[in-house]
């Protein structure tokens, strides 16, 4: 992926979370009451699921912010990855909330607890999955338009957060004819929160680790070698280091062995300027030989 953060991505990222941290709030208010009021533990369960929205969407515009600082001594690449930190925070916290709420949901059903829901819990019910589902496609949105990892996974909270609501207002309807549906409903919702921190923590672990390049941006090289006239450089051993705010690329080429440095360079700087341009991103070029005598080998 590539991160393209400029004036508009950060105006654009501050939105959806301010517009996140607002409305999740109002949200976890209105179903937390209903959930006193009827008694569903499923209801306080999807309460805490939005609070814990709201709580990701702080710590990404922090994460957001630091993450936009400039290079420096002791972080030569910028601190851009500082939002996969973030990323990974929000996780273990929705592993957290899940954990807690399938505890208790389990409690619920060894004492055999049941649930009278109504009205109330029907309509704040339909109200959250209509107004969560309207967040997750705003932050689908911004998130492709930015690239940021970490709205895109705030988008995952939105939706996982609607399913859940989905769920309970299923349990609702068909709660009155067995007690333990409230108990279930919680444990439900637990594993659907557990199962959105991990999708985060494994999206962001894959950054971390390193990616492959895509084969799409492969070819994309590929072309961008072509269109400089090097039909016979046969570009290979791509690595993509990925920083957030910017990444950087090294492959390998091969030049004819009589070429001289100077025009060896020139062609180099030509196609990392037009890989800069075209792609935003920093690449690096290892020139080999077109043939290598025996005594030296290259390990691909």
């Amino acid at each position: 992926m590539n991160y393209r953060f400029n004036s508009e991505s950060t105006r654009l990222v501050n939105v959806e979370g301010w517009l996140s941290v607002i409305i999740n709030t109002l949200l976890f208010a209105l179903k937390y009451w209903a959930g006193l009021v009827t008694g569903s533990l499923a209801l306080i369960a999807d309460a805490w699921h939005t609070l814990s929205d709201s709580i990701s969407s702080i710590v990404l515009l922090v994460g957001m912010k630091y993450s936009q600082k400039p290079a420096d001594k002791d972080h030569p690449f910028g601190h851009g990855r500082s939002e996969l930190v973030v990323s990974l925070l929000i996780g273990a916290l929705l592993a957290f909330v899940a954990f807690y709420f399938a505890s208790e949901g389990i409690s619920k059903l060894r004492g055999r607890v049941g649930t009278n829901y109504g009205t109330v819990a029907i309509v704040v019910t339909i109200t959250s999955i209509l107004v969560k589902e309207g967040l997750a496609q705003v932050a689908f949105y911004i998130g492709k338009r930015t690239g940021s990892i970490s709205v895109s996974a705030d988008g995952w909270h939105h939706r996982s957060d609607a399913l859940s609501s989905v769920i309970v207002l299923v349990g609702i309807f068909v709660g009155k004819y067995f007690w333990w549906i409230d108990g279930v409903l919680s444990i439900i919702v637990a594993l659907l929160i557990l199962y959105s921190g991990i999708k985060v923590i494994a999206d962001s672990a894959v950054v971390i680790l390193g990616e492959v390049p895509t084969d799409e941006l492969v070819a994309k090289v590929n072309e961008i070698v072509l269109k400089q006239g090097y039909d016979t450089m046969e570009p290979h051993h791509f690595h993509i280091h990925n920083y957030i705010m910017h990444q950087e690329l090294t492959f390998h080429v091969r030049l004819p062995n009589q070429m001289t440095i100077e025009e060896a360079h020139r062609i180099i700087s030509s196609i990392e300027d037009a890989v800069r341009l075209e792609l935003g991103i920093d690449a690096t070029i290892h020139i080999e030989p077109k043939q290598t005598d025996k005594h030296c080998k290259h390990i691909d």
